[in-house]
Formats: C-alpha cells, structure tokens, sequence
C-alpha cells in the first residue's frame, strides 16, 4: 500500500520516496508514498517530476492504485530512492477551487437544503449541481454574496480522519445525492470548514477560507428537471 502523504499535509510540495513497482506497458513507477493526488472527486490529478539518478522523468498522470505515469525511455529500478516535486502552482489552484466548491455547497446546503448531485472543477473554475426546483439571477446573486462573506470570515479548514462507523454517526456527513463510500472503506477523511461545513472527502484544501480569494459566480443553468448548475471562477 503507498501511504498517501497528501491525506495529512497538502502543502507538501517535494518528497522522497521508494520504488517498490514498475509496470513496463504503462511506464508507470509505483512508490511507497507519495503527495501526488490521483484525482477524484471532481479534482484533477496532480502533475509534477519524478528524479532517480540525476535522470527526471515527468509525472504526466496517475493511474489506479496511485501509479505514476511518466515520460522517459529507461524507468529507474526497484529499490531506488527518488526525489519527487509537484507543479505547485497547480496543485495550490485546484486547492483554492475545492475549498471554494465545500463554500458553495455549505452554504447552499444549510440556506436552502439542495443536495449536490454533481460537479466538476479545473484550474481556477469549477462547476457544481444542485436539486433546485428554479434559479433566477436574484438567487445566484445571493448566493455569490453569503459564499463570499464566508472567505471574508476566513474560517479555519481542518482535516480529520475518523473511524467509518464513528464518521458515519455525523448527521449530513455524504452531502452527495449518492453515497459515492463502498462498503470496504474502513476510515473516512473528512474536511471541516469550521462553523460552516464537514463532510467526507479525499481531495486536498488550503488551510482557510481567506486562501480561496474572491469567488465569482460566471454562470447557472438548467440541465434538466430539478438539476441546476452554478459556474465558479477564481482570480489567478
């Protein structure tokens, strides 16, 4: 198993690891830990650089079961140590966005009740569904005002990591439509805005609010029945 760094420090830009598995067919390196996210839940994977024996190989994506893909004709051995570096510029955008998305879907979730049922997120732009019945331009507008005084707040975010029936016991915990845990997860990481969110996730945030910056709502729409989508954007 690779102990996944990025669970308890996202800040952490380099590191070094193992090789413990290399997979020819997919030029992939398998370490034994690494602050490389994979991607998931609407989060992008992370980019970066591999170095073994002054040879740097560019993580250009990460497959299942946190293989490193890269670039480079010769991949280093089993057993070297290696030296690893994320494109932190990247990885701190997507942080800024995932924490603005658990601002939005907070605050919507305890102004108005609506679930999310979808969302996706890029370098400073995401997008998230709700069940709402109707939006209109007055309701988005109060949306982006109560989401934005919450960055002015800048509530403190905090990681935990809690036992599945323990984590399971919090009310609203899965704010998804979808319970999206199987069964066999037997540790739930969750993500507190204090005072305003806590739900389960495995993404990486920055540590408050006020890193986020102001959020900018470019755009809603309809994509069917009760399925509304709201468009964010972040400023560079």
């Amino acid at each position: 198993m690779t102990k996944l760094l990025y669970h308890h420090d996202s800040y952490l830009r380099e590191f070094t690891a193992t090789v413990t598995g290399i997979d020819t067919d997919s030029n992939g390196i398998l370490l034994d830990q690494t602050a490389f996210y994979p991607g998931g839940g609407g989060q992008p994977h992370d980019k970066g650089v591999i170095e073994a024996d002054g040879q740097v190989f560019n993580v250009t994506t990460i497959k299942r079961g946190n293989l490193h893909i890269v670039d480079g004709d010769v991949l280093p051995e089993v057993g070297a140590v290696v030296a690893c570096k994320l494109d932190w510029e990247r990885r701190y955008q997507l942080m800024r966005v995932h924490t603005a998305m658990h601002i939005l879907s907070g605050v919507i979730w305890h102004e108005y009740g609506a679930s999310v049922t979808g969302g996706n997120m890029d370098l400073l732009k995401g997008r998230m569904d709700f069940e709402f019945e109707t939006m209109r331009r007055e309701l988005v507008d109060a949306i982006e005002e109560k989401i934005n005084a919450e960055v002015a707040a800048d509530r403190p975010v905090r990681v935990a990591i809690l036992p599945r029936e323990e984590a399971f016991q919090i009310p609203d915990l899965i704010r998804t439509k979808i319970n999206l845990l199987p069964e066999h997860i037997t540790e739930i990481r969750t993500i507190e805005i204090v005072g305003l969110d806590l739900q389960a996730d495995g993404g990486t945030h920055v540590k408050s609010t006020g890193e986020v910056g102001h959020i900018r709502v470019t755009d809603y729409k309809s994509k069917g029945g009760i399925n509304k989508r709201i468009y964010i954007e972040l400023d560079a």
